[in-house]
């Protein structure tokens, strides 16, 4: 599936997007960790997306396949998503225990996000009823050819066994695991200008 496909996504169709997002992550070891109720889950992922990559849509760097393979990338110069909105969606949530676990996880992913410049990718997902087809792997070499077009890595962390080996096919190596309490674990991971992978 060629990457020309791949769309930069308008900002008006910002609710399509976490919608579809909203399908791919339902299942995610992490985010269903911080929401294991469903209710609780499909209140507050919006303003999850929003907080954690929501900068995308301004800098042109959401993109999109068919609307149904999404990757929310933060550019170099953008360290990561809305801090603020971020901690206080989870304190307002998130039970006692899972925020005191995601404090410690938190502090984890802060010392191993790479100081150096690089494309970080927050966010990003497939409808499960389009996935296997190639569609996530197509989306992500789109902006994977932006970090090999500025010669800066690709920097994200994996939430689930099947993207982290995903990302590893596409050239990301593990840098760490992150995990603290009771949370799943979740990769740190790091992707060299220009790296090939395992891919064909």
């Amino acid at each position: 599936m060629a990457t020309e496909s791949v769309e930069v996504i308008d900002v008006a169709d910002r609710d399509r997007t976490v919608s579809t997002l909203a399908l791919a992550f339902a299942a995610d070891p992490l985010i269903r960790w911080f929401w294991p109720d469903p209710h609780k889950y499909v209140t507050y992922w919006p303003r999850f997306v929003g907080a954690y990559g929501g900068r995308s849509f301004e800098h042109g760097s959401a993109h999109w396949l068919d609307g149904r393979a999404i990757a929310l990338w933060l550019p170099p110069g953008d360290e990561g998503g809305d801090d603020t909105s971020l901690v206080e969606l989870m304190i307002e949530s998130l039970d006692a225990a899972t925020l005191s676990d995601l404090g410690e996880m938190f502090g984890q992913m802060i010392e191993l996000h790479p100081t150096e410049e690089h494309w970080y990718l927050p966010v990003t997902g497939v409808d499960p009823a389009a996935q296997g087809r190639g569609m996530g792997t197509t989306v992500l070499r789109y902006g994977l050819a932006l970090a090999d077009r500025d010669g800066v890595p690709a920097y994200l962390e994996a939430s689930s066994p099947r993207s982290r080996a995903l990302y590893t096919r596409l050239g990301f190596e593990l840098m760490d695991e992150i995990q603290a309490g009771s949370s799943p674990p979740v990769w740190a991971m790091i992707r060299q200008p220009g790296a090939v992978g395992t891919l064909v």
